[in-house]
């Protein structure tokens, strides 16, 4: 603990709290969709925001601090879209699918099938892969400034300013004047925040075979090809060796034992993840798992208070979380764009691997990060086997 608390500051805190905040604010609505589908209550709404940060908040912690290294999970935001669009499935069913899928994702991480297969993706392609994921976030955060120009601007200017005086401050730099805008515009609405508890809620499990093939497979596909694999991909992206096998196994079994209580999914987070592991978190890259310490102890306080994650979210003005996002990942973009198209072997398969994960395209129920990958590997592979037949 000695070391934590040395390795801890300021900017590592805020990277954890932005972090949360992108992660919450930008998908939570789905998740409430996906609850509403399967026919939720409100009672176990509110459980089902208590199991799904107690989950990212336990998972985060314990694995950065047994590490040292920024471990971030999240919840699947696809396999709550996949569950938001169910049909005939109950709660108690949905259940025993969401414990087969926690299962699933427990054999292919412990057993290193996942991990073989990530080491044979090359390191431009991964790069190629997250900079194609964090570049919507960019995009919409150039696209806030039509609904709120002041604000945005504010916060774009502190931003440069922060590059070029206090480097190491500029998200929280950012942050702090994105809030100040808002609320002097009226548009933060911190003291209509709600604090109430949340109280886990059991579902006992039901098995259904369509169940299982209308959800467990389909969540479970979605979750390692748009979530676990572009999480993959930010850490190699970002420098980091993290054990890829155990730290998939883990957010499985979190997902197996969270199950009945709404803990639908977890994953490997990759947008989220990438705040914690940039520059702008700490210059220093042993010091940047604080950050994903932060995130974790920060999921599991709203976890707890599961009830106020409604009122929370519409406490911060949409423009600024896009806005907040967009520019704390702009560093982690550019590193990953270097990379991708540094080696000109790999410089044309890394930007088709780019520009299909930027498009967003989903096929199959599968989304971009997966078909940006088959994509851009088929492309190396047939042009490597054409430059050694012409040899």
């Amino acid at each position: 603990m000695k070391g934590l608390w040395r390795d801890v500051s300021v900017p590592t805190v805020v990277a954890g709290f932005v972090a949360v905040l992108v992660g919450f604010t930008s998908s939570a609505a789905i998740v409430f969709s996906a609850a509403q589908a399967l026919g939720a209550s409100p009672e176990q709404m509110v459980s089902w925001m208590w199991a799904l940060g107690i989950g990212m908040g336990v998972t985060s912690l314990g694995l950065s601090l047994w590490y040292r290294l920024p471990v971030l999970t999240a919840w699947s935001t696809p396999g709550a879209a996949v569950l938001a669009v169910s049909q005939g499935v109950t709660l108690p069913e949905a259940t025993g699918a969401f414990m087969v899928c926690a299962m699933m994702i427990m054999a292919v991480g412990y057993s290193g099938w996942f991990e073989r297969l990530m080491s044979k993706i090359p390191l431009a392609l991964a790069s190629a892969l997250l900079a194609g994921v964090l570049a919507r976030f960019a995009l919409d955060a150039v696209g806030a400034v039509v609904h709120a120009p002041v604000l945005v601007l504010a916060m774009t200017l502190a931003y440069l300013l922060g590059r070029r005086w206090w480097p190491r401050w500029t998200v929280p730099v950012v942050l702090v004047v994105g809030m100040a805008v808002a609320a002097a515009q009226g548009q933060l609405h911190v003291s209509s925040v709600d604090w109430s508890w949340g109280v886990p809620v059991w579902v006992s499990p039901t098995w259904s075979w369509a169940a299982m093939v209308s959800v467990a497979l389909p969540l479970f596909v979605v979750t390692m090809a748009s979530q676990n694999l572009p999480g993959v991909a930010a850490q190699r992206a970002s420098g980091y060796d993290i054990p890829i096998s155990p730290v998939v196994g883990a957010t499985g079994l979190a997902s197996l034992v969270l199950a009945p209580f709404g803990g639908y999914a977890l994953n490997l987070a990759a947008i989220t993840a990438a705040i914690c592991m940039g520059k702008e978190a700490h210059p220093d890259p042993s010091r940047r798992y604080t950050a994903s310490v932060a995130a974790g102890l920060l999921y599991i306080a709203l976890g707890l208070a599961g009830g106020t994650i409604v009122s929370l979210m519409a406490a911060f003005p949409q423009a600024l979380v896009l806005a907040v996002a967009g520019l704390a990942l702009l560093g982690t973009m550019a590193s990953g764009l270097a990379v991708a198209v540094k080696d000109e072997q790999h410089r044309e398969a890394a930007l088709l691997t780019f520009l299909v994960t930027l498009s967003g395209v989903t096929l199959m129920g599968v989304g971009s990060a997966f078909w940006g990958v088959v994509v851009g590997g088929l492309a190396q592979w047939l042009w490597t086997r054409r430059q050694q037949a012409s040899h």
